[in-house]
Formats: structure tokens, sequence, C-alpha cells
């Protein structure tokens, strides 16, 4: 069998070797340490159910809206060029730096009561803060940049030659937008989408600080997790493992999508 030139020295592998063990040692770890005997019982009760069904529902709701006005924002940012394009894309990318809790506040005094948008809309009758909504916020806040970055990353490297053919054709722009681009960058835009759900699933800080940790409603498995870890160890390890497993089904299902699509 002929083998394929890597063109990489030897020593390179060794720290690649020490960084997957780096990673994949705790998970290992972590799985030492679950009581299989207790497992079912730690992970079916009422709020261990209840926080994943939210993290599910809400982590979906927040990928939905990242695309929503993720797509655009990479359109433009790799499309088009205009004075302040730069410090746009810097502000956009904060939310990967910034510590969650800091995004958590910062929404809360833009969307609570007292907040920047918060007076008019509880004026309207509409409470965001420490409710489903406000976790579907902050999920999207912290995973949006994943999309954008993703997706623009993407379409620079496909290039306009495509949508130049097409649009001399006398294709509409939204036809082409359609017809060729998306299609063109489908995998890096699931690429983006699932580390977004997956960015969404394991938010905890902006959550917590902005949506709170009311069970059923604003509790999702992160906080779960947590509260547990204080009262109940093998029941926070166990539900650690389960968040583990659905993010690992997750990227998985998706990077087998994306070899299709190629």
């Amino acid at each position: 069998m002929t083998r394929t030139y890597s063109g990489l020295p030897r020593w390179v592998f060794v720290p690649a070797l020490l960084g997957a063990v780096f990673v994949v040692l705790p998970l290992v770890a972590m799985t030492t340490r679950v009581d299989w005997s207790q497992f079912g019982a730690l992970v079916t009760s009422d709020s261990s159910v209840a926080a994943l069904e939210l993290s599910l529902r809400t982590s979906a709701a927040s990928t939905a809206l990242c695309l929503v006005l993720g797509i655009p924002l990479a359109l433009v940012l790799a499309r088009t060029s205009f004075r302040g394009q730069r410090a746009l894309r810097s502000l956009l990318l904060l939310p990967l730096v910034l510590p969650p809790v800091v995004g958590g506040i910062a929404l809360l005094y833009t969307f609570g009561r007292r907040g920047l948008l918060g007076e008019s809309l509880d004026l309207l009758g509409i409470r965001i803060a420490f409710s489903t909504t406000a976790v579907v916020l902050a999920q999207t806040f912290v995973a949006l940049p994943f999309l954008v970055v993703s997706l623009e990353g993407t379409l620079r490297a496909v290039g306009q030659r495509y949508e130049v053919v097409a649009a001399t054709l006398g294709a509409r722009p939204t036809t082409v937008l359609t017809r060729v681009t998306v299609p063109l960058v489908l995998p890096g835009l699931l690429s983006g989408a699932v580390l977004s759900f997956a960015r969404a699933l394991g938010e905890f800080g902006a959550t917590l600080t902005f949506a709170g940790s009311l069970q059923g409603v604003t509790r999702t498995l992160p906080l779960e997790i947590y509260l547990q870890r204080e009262t109940d160890a093998d029941a926070a390890v166990a539900l650690s493992l389960v968040l583990v497993v659905v993010a690992v089904l997750v990227v998985a299902l998706a990077q087998g999508r994306g070899r299709q699509w190629v």
C-alpha cells in the first residue's frame, strides 16, 4: 500500500500527541468517577431531564437566531468593503474573548428592566431578563461569532468567480446568493452552525448572570451541573458525561454530513 507523504518532521508528532492527551485524558478521568450503578437514576431525575430538554430547545433556538443574523453579517464582511469594517469585525468577535459573565452583565444592562432597551420593553409588557428568552439571547450572544468566523472564512476561500459568472449570465443578486453562494459554502455554514450549537449548549456564565437559575425556565444543563456539584458530586459527574456525549454526537453527525457535501 502506498503511503501518503505528509511533509512533516517526526518531532511534530510528539507535541501533537501531548496535545491530544491533554484534551482526552480529563474526559477519560471523568468516566472513571461515574457511579455506573446509579447512572440511570442520576441522569433521569426530574431536574436533570428538565435541564437537558431546556438546553436542547434553547440551543436549537439560539442556533436558528445565529443563522438568521450571522449569515448576512458574514456575507457583508466577506463580500463588501467599507469604512470601519475592521472595527466592526473586532466588536463582533469580542464575545470570543470576553468572560461570559461580562456578556451577561452587558445583556442585563441592555434588556433588563432598567436597561437601555428594557425600560421601553417593560412599558410594552415585555420582560426578557430571567426568562427562557433571556437564555436564548445569552446563548446567541456568545455563539454568534463562531458562525460568523467560520462562514466568512469559507466565503473568502471559495472566492467570487462562480458568482460573477452567474451575474454575467443575468442572474439577480438574490438568485446568485441562493443558487450559487449558499450551495458553495454549505459545508462551512454547517460547521459554523454546529460550533454555535455546541457553544450555546455549554453556555454558563452569561446565562446565569442574565437569565438566572429557575428550574424549567432558565436552568440549563450546565447550571444544573454546577448546582449538583455542591450537593451531589455523583450526579454532577453523570450529567457532565451526558453533556459531553451529546456534544460529541452533534459534532460527529455534522462532520458526516459535511463529508457528503464536499
